[in-house]
């Protein structure tokens, strides 16, 4: 009830929950004292289908009661947990509390077995059958949402099975990328570039860089102008890890292939971000992860015993 951006809201939660169980008291209270006049037969005259009669018969006792402890239990409920607009309980309990706790709970039991790989650098970690198994199962649970299961990523999703780093694949640069994330940011260059014509042009030279197929004289023309972009990509399109600008002279590419999505990527430019997942990982946690995609790259998996 925290994101109430007004204190009507909580008081009207409070009131409609407070009514709604005041109601069925009242409801049980009527049904309880009212008597339906009967026939000798017991039956209360109303007839469907030609022959089915009610019975004027009383809810049972058992029934009655659950209905009054369900009522006493939500009163209960309502004075010990949150559920009364902004009142939070005598519990004071939250659900981000709990989560809290259960995280720590696991922290602490797992606590000694990545103790156990704390002092191994992480190519020797990435070589453990235990610890692979384990920066699996993480990267599944908080990576695999875009790099995919199989870590080869998508149009936008890094493959991290590759040699292909933006920011680099030592297992330093690894651990820094996870715990901080990547912002990365390419401006529209269209208007540095030159006409559309240039833009072309500049699209078919780096085409030509990693030998795709292009058209030969735009990419003559296109070189010159390449000089907007090399002051990221470097000279020769190589790329710039300092700066997280893709190495164009691969035929890696990222945010979609051919002249049409370079065109594209001059005009408009691109904005890409990693999450950090510091705050969510333990740092011992982001190791093993960092161990197994180090791994991924490196063909540990294969050289395992």
């Amino acid at each position: 009830m925290s994101d109430f951006i007004h204190r009507f809201w909580s008081d009207y939660v409070a009131v409609v929950s407070l009514l709604s169980i005041l109601g069925c008291v009242i409801l049980l209270w009527l049904t309880a004292r009212k008597r339906v006049a009967s026939s000798a037969d017991n039956t209360t005259g109303h007839v469907w289908d030609e022959d089915l009669r009610e019975a004027n018969n009383p809810l049972p006792m058992w029934w009655v009661g659950l209905f009054v402890l369900t009522i006493v239990f939500g009163l209960g409920y309502l004075a010990v947990f949150p559920g009364l607009g902004s009142f939070r309980g005598q519990y004071d309990w939250t659900s981000r509390g709990e989560y809290d706790a259960e995280v720590a709970r696991a922290t602490q039991e797992l606590a000694p077995v990545y103790a156990k790989y704390a002092a191994m650098p992480v190519e020797d970690v990435s070589r453990d059958p235990q610890a692979r198994a384990i920066g699996e199962r993480l990267f599944m649970g908080n990576c695999a949402q875009c790099h995919g299961s199989d870590a080869r990523g998508s149009k936008g999703f890094p493959n991290l099975t590759d040699k292909d780093w933006l920011h680099g694949g030592t297992p330093e640069k690894i651990v820094e990328t996870i715990t901080k994330g990547r912002v990365g940011v390419m401006p529209p260059m269209a208007a540095a570039v030159g006409t559309p014509d240039d833009v072309k042009n500049v699209a078919n030279y780096v085409l030509s860089l990693s030998g795709e197929p292009h058209d030969s004289v735009r990419a003559g023309l296109g070189k010159s102008k390449f000089t907007a972009c090399a002051a990221c990509h470097g000279i020769g399109g190589v790329g710039n890890q300092a700066l997280g600008a893709p190495n164009l002279s691969d035929r890696i590419w990222l945010h979609g292939y051919g002249e049409e999505a370079i065109v594209q990527m001059i005009n408009s430019g691109k904005h890409n971000e990693m999450p950090a997942q510091e705050g969510r990982l333990t740092e011992a946690q982001i190791r093993m992860v960092a161990s197994y995609v180090w791994g991924l790259s490196n063909n540990t998996a294969a050289a395992a015993p």
